[in-house]
């Protein structure tokens, strides 16, 4: 696929702007404002889970959430995603999983069968044991959150991104979409086995020393296939997507691992220092997310000495 013309590339930067998994994302500041959290704190926060320091590794510990309208509109889905998109965020920090824990909240036993036959599928699926939760079979809507532990010898987390290393952007490309949501679904018929394999990948990487900065692609999308239409895909929710950043002698390998398990990888651009995210489209260049003008999750890790920048 060619440049896009000067006005398409303006207009698909400004849906990037405007979507609702970035302000989605920066609702998530305005929660840790008020908690007093950042990533200055002695455990980091605005990672994809939160690592705790445990013996000569790190205890992985994250939980989302999902939005009340994709828990009725495809309530299975929903329970699958809920185990699916948390072992996402242990893979992304280099981790494995070790257990999940759910709370259903569901207007009767009817409401909540859905939530948790997709929730047991996804546990059976990647292997992974849900231990216990909550539920409330008393309530107006169905709502859903998702809670996971895990376990990382070597992490993979975004504070160590360093600029002149290149964006790698891995996706598995082996999928559909799901209506009416922006989620690119290429989990629910893979073999167990692909799918356990796939999510080895990442602790894999960051065991080797192959990256030491990693992110899970979320809400918010990435730039990724001309197959579809582009806007559309910029602002997808891929079932298995992730961001990597890695030295450049080092991104052949990176690039081996993945297409060797049918993944497809790309470099998709480069860390610098200048605090903002922007797209490119032959000679033109669209600012998606000026840091320097406004926070996003306001998280982010203190200054570096400059010995430590070296």
């Amino acid at each position: 696929m060619g440049p896009l013309s000067a006005t398409a590339f303006e207009a698909v930067a400004a849906k990037l702007r405007a979507s609702a998994g970035m302000a989605a994302k920066a609702d998530i500041g305005l929660a840790a404002a008020r908690l007093g959290l950042s990533g200055a704190d002695a455990i980091p926060v605005g990672d994809d889970c939160a690592a705790i320091p445990d013996g000569d590794g790190f205890l992985l510990f994250a939980i989302e959430g999902f939005m009340n309208e994709f828990v009725a509109g495809d309530p299975w889905f929903a329970g699958w995603c809920g185990v699916m998109v948390n072992l996402s965020d242990i893979a992304a920090m280099g981790g494995r999983p070790v257990a999940v824990v759910d709370a259903v909240w569901a207007k009767g036993e009817d409401g909540a069968a859905p939530v948790l036959e997709g929730l047991r599928a996804a546990s059976e699926r990647f292997g992974v044991p849900l231990v216990g939760g909550h539920t409330n079979l008393k309530t107006d809507r169905g709502q859903l959150s998702v809670a996971v532990l895990g376990r990382a010898k070597r992490l993979l987390t975004s504070f160590d991104a360093r600029p002149g290393e290149t964006l790698v952007a891995a996706i598995d490309l082996r999928g559909r979409y799901r209506e009416p949501f922006p989620n690119w679904e290429a989990a629910t018929d893979a073999p167990a086995a692909r799918l356990r394999g796939d999510l080895e990948l990442l602790p894999m990487i960051a065991e080797a020393g192959l990256s030491r900065a990693a992110k899970d692609i979320s809400q918010g999308g990435i730039v990724g296939t001309a197959a579809i239409e582009l806007a559309r895909w910029l602002m997808s929710f891929p079932s298995y997507g992730y961001l990597l950043s890695a030295a450049p002698d080092d991104v052949p390998a990176i690039f081996s691992l993945f297409e060797a398990r049918g993944i497809a990888a790309a470099a998709i651009g480069s860390v610098t220092a200048d605090r903002r995210v922007t797209v490119t489209n032959g000679g033109a260049r669209e600012t998606i997310w000026d840091f320097s003008q406004r926070p996003l999750l306001g998280c982010g890790p203190p200054p570096r000495r400059s010995e430590d920048a070296a």
